[in-house]
């Protein structure tokens, strides 16, 4: 188990039954960006992960 999957889990635990926009979650992760500006390149490229396609992920 990675350290991150704690925080994952916590996450559906405590929110799993709610439903989010995108657009709620950017402005989550721009906010969280604004606040841990040293986790910009790890947000980014989750930002760009959950963007693409699955086809587009070996890109």
């Amino acid at each position: 188990m990675y350290f991150t999957d704690r925080g994952i889990e916590e996450l559906e635990s405590r929110r799993g039954e709610e439903e989010v926009t995108f657009a709620w979650l950017a402005d989550k992760l721009r906010a969280f960006v604004d606040a841990n500006p040293d986790f910009e390149t790890a947000v980014e490229r989750l930002a760009t992960y959950l963007a693409r396609d699955e086809d587009d992920l070996d890109d």
